[in-house]
């Protein structure tokens, strides 16, 4: 399903970042991990992803605001899916208004969360 795109997983817990690889390798995706926003900036400076998939809130630069960076002041064309433990609807509008494409609530079904960045990826 995700043969071969390079997906940006930007979580703070090494956990949840163990599981997103796990899934997206498992159906193809090569992947790259950042702790944070500020990290995550700095991967899509020196590398071409075809999706990133975020945590709302992190230390130094959260979520909202690196998608809001990459999105509005990089002008990048980056699918950004949102993470958050929150109601995802309860949040939609400050989400979205930071250029994420979608948010999906913790914990995620990892079909789900597959199926979703492949159609993104191919907007």
């Amino acid at each position: 399903m995700l043969e071969g795109k390079n997906i940006l997983i930007v979580d703070d817990n090494k956990l949840n970042q163990k599981i997103l690889i796990f899934v997206l390798e498992k159906n193809g995706a090569i992947v790259k991990a950042a702790d944070n926003g500020l990290e995550a900036v700095e991967c899509v400076l020196f590398q071409r992803f075809d999706a990133i998939v975020m945590d709302l809130q992190m230390p130094e630069l959260g979520g909202l605001e690196a998608s809001r960076y990459i999105k509005h002041e990089m002008g990048l064309d980056i699918p950004i899916i949102g993470l958050t433990a929150n109601n995802v609807d309860d949040e939609k509008s400050v989400w979205s208004a930071a250029g994420m494409d979608t948010c999906i609530s913790k914990p995620f079904d990892p079909p789900v969360l597959c199926e979703l960045i492949a159609q993104l990826i191919k907007k």
